[in-house]
């Protein structure tokens, strides 16, 4: 069983109900989170849909989020790869699903630049109700304390134009970081941020 796959339903969900970034300010941002924050929350909940062991779901009252910081919600300036080739990305098991790289996002954090590549999934971009799906998944300097030691993931939809919006106070940890029966993606190591990223949910240990 794959962490993707068992999370493209909330990022539908999330597509569905999401203001436009465009027209967003501080308090769009804090308001598109909460929603984020309940879906998610409501996900892990559901028996026919969390990651958790049966004996942690019994008694789970939400996940634990760094507080939501506007500062995280960056507007990144997005380019296209032109011939971006597949590639099989390394997971926590054997399996070895294929992506591609959809292209790069350049932002500033804390006056400096940073850049991350954004995937998709070849498979998924086949299936009607996932073609719009983009993936990315990263590092940062908060890994095995504050947040996953494995990374995190954000899910992103797929776009025209030259700028993405990238909020990390939406970024959620691979199902591995919950329990070892799943098979995720490990970020590819050019996607790592040399920044304390103390946004979105938290390390669950």
């Amino acid at each position: 069983m794959t962490s993707i796959a068992r999370t493209t339903l909330l990022f539908i969900l999330t597509l569905m109900t999401a203001p436009s970034f465009a027209q967003m300010n501080g308090k769009d941002i804090i308001a598109d989170n909460e929603v984020f924050r309940l879906k998610i929350n409501e996900e892990y909940a559901d028996s026919t849909k969390s990651p958790l062991p049966n004996d942690e779901r019994l008694v789970f009252d939400g996940l634990p989020f760094f507080p939501i910081d506007t500062n995280f919600c960056v507007t990144a300036k997005f380019e296209r790869a032109k011939r971006s080739k597949t590639f099989k990305m390394k997971t926590t098991t054997d399996r070895k699903p294929v992506y591609e790289v959809y292209g790069t996002a350049v932002f500033s954090l804390n006056s400096k630049e940073y850049e991350l590549s954004i995937y998709q999934s070849v498979r998924l971009r086949e299936m009607e109700e996932f073609k719009e799906y983009l993936f990315l998944p990263f590092n940062d300097l908060s890994n095995g304390e504050q947040s996953y030691g494995g990374g995190r993931f954000i899910d992103l939809k797929v776009l025209t134009g030259d700028t993405i919006v990238i909020d990390f106070n939406q970024a959620y940890n691979p199902y591995c970081a919950y329990s070892q029966r799943f098979s995720c993606p490990i970020p590819p190591r050019g996607n790592f941020l040399k920044v304390e990223v103390l946004a979105g949910v938290k390390n669950p240990h």
